[in-house]
This record gives C-alpha cells, sequence and structure tokens, in this order.
C-alpha cells in the first residue's frame, strides 16, 4: 500500500538512490531536492516521502514559494517538483499511487491550498500520462525547461 508522509531525516537511507542519465535530465535526486531546500533556509518547501508498504520509495517536494508563479497566477498553488521512485521499485505503481493520494495530503495539512502545479518535459512521456490520468490537466501551456520543452500542468483542488 502506498502512502505519504512529510520526510523525516531516517528516510534519506531508503532515498538515496542514484536516477540514470535518462531520468536525471527530467527530475532532481533526493539529495539535490533536500539540499536546494537547505541551501535557500526555505520554509516554504516541504518535502514528502512517498512510502510503498511503510517503506520509503520516492519523494517530491511541496514548493509554496514564488517559483509556481512562473505556472499560474493563483497565489493559493502549490509546485510540485523534484518526483521520483527509487529505480528498483518502478513499474509498479507507486509514483500513480502517490499522485493519486497527493490531492487529500495537501487538502488536509495545507486547506488553504486550492491548486497543485507542475512542469513535466514533453520527452517524458511516461510521467505525462500518469499526470494526465491522475486528473491533471495540460491546457496548451509550455515553458523552456533547463532539459528542453514542458509542459506546464494544474489540477484544481
Amino acid at each position: 500500500m502506498v502512502s505519504l508522509q512529510f520526510f523525516e531525516t531516517p528516510d534519506f537511507s531508503e532515498l538515496d538512490y542514484a536516477l540514470d542519465e535518462n531520468q536525471q535530465q527530467y527530475t532532481s535526486t533526493v539529495e539535490k531536492a533536500l539540499e536546494r531546500i537547505k541551501q535557500r533556509n526555505d520554509r516554504k518547501a516541504m518535502a514528502v516521502t512517498i512510502l510503498q508498504d511503510e517503506k520509503p520509495a520516492g519523494f517530491f517536494v511541496l514548493d509554496f514559494g514564488e517559483d509556481k508563479l512562473d505556472l499560474t497566477d493563483n497565489e493559493k498553488s502549490v509546485l510540485l517538483r523534484s518526483l521520483s521512485v527509487n529505480p528498483d521499485l518502478q513499474g509498479k505503481g507507486i509514483g500513480k499511487a502517490a499522485m493519486q493520494l497527493v490531492d487529500r495530503f495537501v487538502r488536509e495539512n495545507f486547506p488553504d491550498c486550492d491548486e497543485i502545479v507542475l512542469a513535466v518535459n514533453q520527452k517524458n512521456i511516461s510521467a505525462y500520462q500518469i499526470y494526465l490520468k491522475t486528473g491533471y490537466l495540460h491546457e496548451g501551456k509550455s515553458r523552456m525547461g533547463r532539459s528542453g520543452p514542458q509542459y506546464l500542468m494544474h489540477k484544481k483542488l
């Protein structure tokens, strides 16, 4: 069973997985994402652990900072970023299940938030398909990201 919890330091030992070169084009390692939060002393970004049968299996960041405004004008939104699943556990539906749970997780923990936004590389077709299947909309907007064009997607809560 997949569940979500705020990241705790002991989770890192199981989240310190390597991403292959292809995946590194599209997302950060957990270590880099945590370092970015720490460097910015970012109280507006929260790390979240994806659990599979109560063991850390993946990770993402909920970012309430100004970066979200590159994707939306909605001040009450959150930017979902740095999503990854341990490569040893990929292909088992963990990422899709996590994306199905994130809505409730955000509503329960951040009741003022009314939208989740994200950007996905246009070449990352599997991630794009997961986002579509879990209710995210792409309404034609895109931008240039560090590894090429990205679809801008959103989901109202």
